[in-house]
């Protein structure tokens, strides 16, 4: 508690406060690098506070751990009005960027290669599922890399067909793909 007048020594503050509420933000997100973020964000905004001279704070523990609270708060709102990629004009960014998981990077980091086993498995599992047409459509053109003409021409049907079936394909492994999307996006 400070008494009106009496200045409060920041720097002491922030050393006795700091392992409590990283503690305390850590819980909260999933990440340690937001969990840093808004750490110094909740410091900032008491250094910001006292500068301005406004209202004194009578309980400095609690007002730091209630203005944690709602950096918490608002950065998962922030998290959820991202645009989801779920919409007719975005149909193909999540599987492209599984394809980038997939298929990325050369030599790949510990968690890459982690997410990369993860994003087989489901497709595989989403391939698996798909009429046996649809499938051959998707796996001939995205997974082998044939041009869809020949394509068309190796399974003796029309280039219309094979891009509908393909199609159907894509929409199907999207809707499949989407929850592990969102775990691995927004975790």
């Amino acid at each position: 508690m400070t008494e009106p007048g009496k200045k409060i020594n920041v720097e002491l503050l922030v050393r006795e406060q700091q392992p409590k509420l990283r503690s305390f933000i850590r819980k909260h997100v999933s990440s340690a690098e937001d969990a840093e973020d808004i750490l110094q964000d909740v410091f900032y905004q008491l250094v910001k506070t006292i500068d301005a001279n406004l209202s004194p704070i009578e309980q400095v523990s609690a007002w730091l751990f209630r203005v944690a609270r709602n950096m918490i708060i608002n950065k998962g709102k922030k998290k959820r009005e991202v645009e989801m990629p779920f919409s007719e004009e975005d149909e193909g960014q999540v599987l492209e960027e599984f394809s980038n998981i997939l298929f990325g990077e050369p030599s790949p980091t510990p968690e890459m290669v982690y997410f990369r086993s993860m994003v087989w498995k489901e497709l595989e599992r989403g391939l698996s599922e798909l009429p046996t047409e649809q499938r051959e459509a998707f796996e001939l053109t995205e997974i082998e890399g044939m041009p869809v003409k020949e394509v068309a021409i190796s399974l003796n049907i029309p280039l219309n067909t094979l891009l509908s079936r393909k199609h159907y394909a894509v929409k199907q492994l999207r809707k499949k793909l989407y929850g592990l999307y969102k775990d691995i996006m927004f975790y």
